[in-house]
């Protein structure tokens, strides 16, 4: 059944979700508007630095346009660069559990992370080459929970999978064979409306959570996620056991 898997980011390969939280906090404060973490965990952590920072001026009441936003997004980057240089936490298993995975599927990354930042973890995880495709904040149309990032990044493994096996033209990969893990409700809501399988990791989440934005499974740590256990739970309909 399963035919492609795509990772979420931040919070699912590279621990900094706590990072984004304290940066999106310093950026604003900044700019008069104040972050809490319950803010953050309930109303803007699936967007990507553009729709968090429209989604907190706007809620403050504050008008914003595209420069404005343009530069908040500058500040932060300039700030998480400094923060990765000081060393960047990723979660155990992260290496590996690529390296599993894309041995046996094409891999995409689908995340509001802006590309550099990506591609800096990935050089770091010494990853990057297993790594087939990279929809980043900069390439969505829309942020999650939209599905429009997924669609991306189907869109984007299809064209790997022709490049790599020109033999299979003819054979067009679906959403429904395409695995997602995430650790956001958001990122599981966006993974189900393009109509892809959903894992949810309870790295920033708890399972009922994540079970309510429509998981078909969970787990507790990227060393569950080998091919034998994806072949296992997803070879048939995962609900009928989950």
């Amino acid at each position: 059944m399963i035919q492609a898997v795509i990772f979420d980011f931040n919070g699912v390969l590279v621990d900094d979700e706590a990072v984004h939280f304290e940066l999106f906090r310093e950026v604003l404060a900044e700019e008069g508007v104040v972050m809490t973490d319950r803010d953050y965990h309930e109303r803007y952590l699936g967007y990507d630095d553009r729709g968090c920072f429209a989604a907190a001026l706007g809620d403050a009441g504050q008008a914003f346009d595209h420069e404005r936003l343009d530069g908040l997004i500058e500040r932060k980057a300039r700030r998480y660069v400094e923060v990765a240089d000081a060393g960047l936490r990723f979660f155990p298993f992260a290496a590996e559990t690529l390296a599993s995975i894309a041995a046996r599927w094409p891999v995409a990354i689908c995340s509001g992370a802006l590309r550099s930042e990506i591609e800096y973890a990935l050089e770091r995880l010494n990853r990057r080459a297993q790594v087939a495709a990279i929809i980043a904040a900069e390439d969505a149309h829309k942020c999650k929970p939209d599905p429009a990032g997924y669609l991306q990044s189907l869109d984007a493994l299809r064209i790997h999978i022709q490049a790599k096996s020109p033999s299979t033209a003819g054979t067009v990969l679906e959403a429904r064979e395409c695995l997602v893990v995430e650790d956001s409700q958001a990122g599981i809501v966006s993974a189900k409306g393009a109509g892809m399988w959903a894992i949810g990791i309870t790295h920033t989440y708890s399972t009922p959570q994540l079970r309510q934005s429509g998981a078909d499974a969970i787990i507790h740590g990227l060393e569950t996620l080998t091919p034998d256990w994806i072949d296992h739970h997803f070879a048939r309909d995962p609900r009928a056991t989950w």
